[in-house]
C-alpha cells in the first residue's frame, strides 16, 4: 500500500516539489518501504522516536525536524537532523547555534511560522518572522532555507488557500532579502494540492503516504 501511494503522490506532484513523509507514530517497516519505493526526505515530531529510528535507516535519507523543538532537546536534535524546519523563537536559535558551534555543523533551518495565529499552535506570528529571519542571519553555524507552516485544519482544503497566499508573501518578502530562503513548506496530506497552486515546493505527507494512523496512536 505505501509504495502504492508514493508512487500516486509522486506522479500528481510537479517536478521541484520536494516530498516529505511525515513518520510520526509509524514503524520503522513503514519508513523503509517509503524510501524503497523513491522518498528520501523524513520529517518527524519527536526527538525520541527519531532517535530511536535513524541508526536503523539509510546514510541518504534528509531527516528533518517538523515538529515543536524543545530547546533542552537542541543537542540531540542537532546531532540526529539533517534540517530542523520548526524553529520558532530567537531563544531556540540561539541553542542551536550554540550546539551546531560545539557540532562543528553547519546547520539548514526554516522558521516555523503561525500563519493562523492559533493560541494553541507553535510557530511564530507572522508580524515576527522578518526579525527572526535577520536574526537566524547573524548567527554563524544556522543557515536559514525556507519557511514552514500549517494552516488551521479545515475539511474543505480550499478553506487553506488563504493561509497558503499568505505564508508565500511573507516567504517571498524575506527571499528578497536573503536568497538563500528556497524553500516553502506547507500543505499536508489534505490539501497539498491546493498547497502547491499557492507557490509551496515542499509538501509534509503523512496519511496520504502510510494511511490512517491506528486509533490507540
Amino acid at each position: 500500500m505505501i509504495t502504492e501511494n508514493v508512487q500516486r503522490v509522486l506522479k500528481c506532484v510537479p517536478e521541484g516539489v520536494t516530498v516529505l513523509a511525515a513518520a510520526k507514530t509509524r514503524t520503522l517497516e513503514m519508513v523503509r518501504e517509503a524510501y524503497q519505493a523513491g522518498l528520501r526526505h523524513v520529517g518527524h515530531n519527536y526527538v525520541q522516536e527519531a532517535a530511536a529510528m535513524i541508526p536503523a535507516m539509510r546514510e541518504d535519507i534528509h531527516w528533518h525536524m517538523i515538529g515543536h523543538l524543545q530547546r533542552n532537546k537542541a543537542k540531540v536534535a542537532v546531532g540526529l537532523f539533517s534540517m530542523i524546519d520548526s524553529v520558532d523563537s530567537q531563544r531556540l536559535a540561539d541553542e542551536l547555534e550554540k550546539q551546531a558551534l560545539q557540532s562543528e555543523k553547519l546547520l539548514p533551518v526554516m522558521i516555523e511560522v503561525n500563519i493562523g495565529e492559533e493560541e494553541a499552535k507553535s510557530g511564530i506570528e507572522p508580524d515576527l518572522a522578518f526579525q527572526l529571519a535577520r536574526h537566524i542571519q547573524g548567527l554563524a553555524h544556522l543557515r536559514l532555507v525556507g519557511i514552514m507552516t500549517m494552516g488551521p485544519l479545515a475539511e474543505d482544503a480550499e478553506d487553506s488557500r488563504t493561509y497558503f497566499r499568505k505564508t508565500r508573501m511573507l516567504y517571498e518578502l524575506i527571499k528578497r532579502e536573503m536568497p538563500d530562503v528556497n524553500y516553502l513548506s506547507m500543505g499536508m496530506s489534505h490539501d497539498y494540492l491546493v498547497a502547491i497552486e499557492e507557490g509551496a515546493n515542499m509538501i509534509r505527507l503523512g496519511t496520504a503516504i502510510f494511511g490512517e494512523r491506528a486509533k490507540n496512536r
